[in-house]
């Protein structure tokens, strides 16, 4: 199955009371305070595997120096509800002046029933709540869904937020090389929290969303555990998945979606503040650059630090360069998400 869909954001004649343009007006995100390098990472599924790995291995595979993971005692939610406030607070509001709130994430707390209302009911909010999720896309995917809300006249103003503890899912004690090899994409992740303001605004706003879908690759890597496939098996608890094949697929995609968001919107890349681009390790990052020309100094590089953080990663980055950007200044956001998915938006700050 292939699907490719494009929405370019245009004012509409005669619609009355209608916004007309929608965007990201505050920001916040949160990062757990405890830090665990690639080396005391390797040196535990080593020791609990009992595999002889080579020094440095998972940072000189990887580039990943260090991530955050959550407490025993923090759930995706928690880190969720932690940046939503962030977000609110920097846009001077109350959670009851939000009527929308979506968790957008590829992690949850529970199966049934949706992380957003675990994360409503922490806030005390009473918007319409409910989940978005597609791999490490969720949380553009749900910026999507709140603009097209909002622009519906379903929703004024909305809180997309996202909480991610991927590394739950590592395989700490691989039962030899062969499981150790097909969890080993999962040594790349990082725990974090982000969320957004998305409401009408006058000027600027999201301008253009273009997605590119590759769904016969949906088994190339995943969590496959808690649904009707694998209810309660542990062993599809964790992440499977080969990191080069992941890779593979999403160079066979190319740089179709980001010539046709430049083409849609008239910009090139000296014209974008920012890109902000997902992160899996430092060397796939530096592969994109290579193949899309994207300007190095347009980047705001997290995956060093914080390794792979999944949903939470374009929003991280867009909350650590946010206070910096001046109106008018203009932002692609670059998503890649397994199933396989590629997404973009284009956004200007008002």
């Amino acid at each position: 199955m292939r699907e490719n869909s494009t929405s370019v954001v245009r004012p509409r004649p005669g619609a009355g009371t209608a916004p007309t343009r929608v965007g990201i007006t505050a920001t916040g995100s949160c990062l757990p305070e405890q830090i665990v390098t690639s080396e005391q990472l390797q040196e535990e599924v080593a020791r609990a595997g009992g595999l002889a790995l080579p020094p440095g291995l998972f940072e000189r595979a990887t580039g990943i120096v260090t991530r955050r993971v959550a407490r025993d005692d923090e759930y995706a939610s928690t880190l969720a509800v932690t940046a939503a406030r962030r977000a609110l607070a920097a846009a001077e509001l109350v959670p009851h002046d939000i009527d929308l709130l979506v968790y957008a994430s590829a992690t949850r707390d529970v199966t049934e029933p949706a992380t957003a209302h675990v994360v409503q009911a922490a806030l005390g909010s009473t918007a319409h709540a409910l989940d978005v999720g597609n791999a490490c896309n969720s949380f553009l995917n749900g910026i999507d869904t709140a603009r097209a809300m909002i622009l519906a006249g379903r929703a004024r103003r909305a809180l997309v937020v996202t909480g991610e503890t991927p590394t739950r899912a590592i395989r700490r004690a691989p039962a030899g090389p062969e499981q150790f090899r097909a969890g080993f994409a999962g040594y790349t992740f990082g725990d974090a929290g982000a969320a957004v303001v998305v409401e009408p605004v006058r000027r600027g706003g999201i301008l253009d969303i273009g997605t590119e879908t590759h769904s016969e690759h949906w088994a190339v890597g995943g969590i496959f555990g808690g649904g009707s496939r694998h209810p309660r098996t542990e062993e599809h608890t964790y992440f499977h998945g080969d990191g080069r094949e992941l890779r593979e697929v999403f160079e066979k995609s190319g740089t179709a979606v980001l010539d046709r968001a430049r083409h849609r919107t008239g910009l090139d890349w000296q014209d974008f503040r920012r890109i902000l681009v997902h992160q899996v390790t430092l060397p796939y990052l530096r592969r994109f650059v290579e193949v899309s020309g994207v300007p190095e100094d347009r980047l705001v590089v997290t995956v060093p630090e914080l390794g792979n953080i999944a949903s939470a990663t374009l929003g991280v980055q867009l909350d650590r360069v946010h206070a910096d950007l001046a109106p008018g200044d203009r932002v692609l956001f670059v998503g890649l998400g397994g199933g396989t998915s590629v997404m973009t938006i284009v956004w200007e700050k008002s």
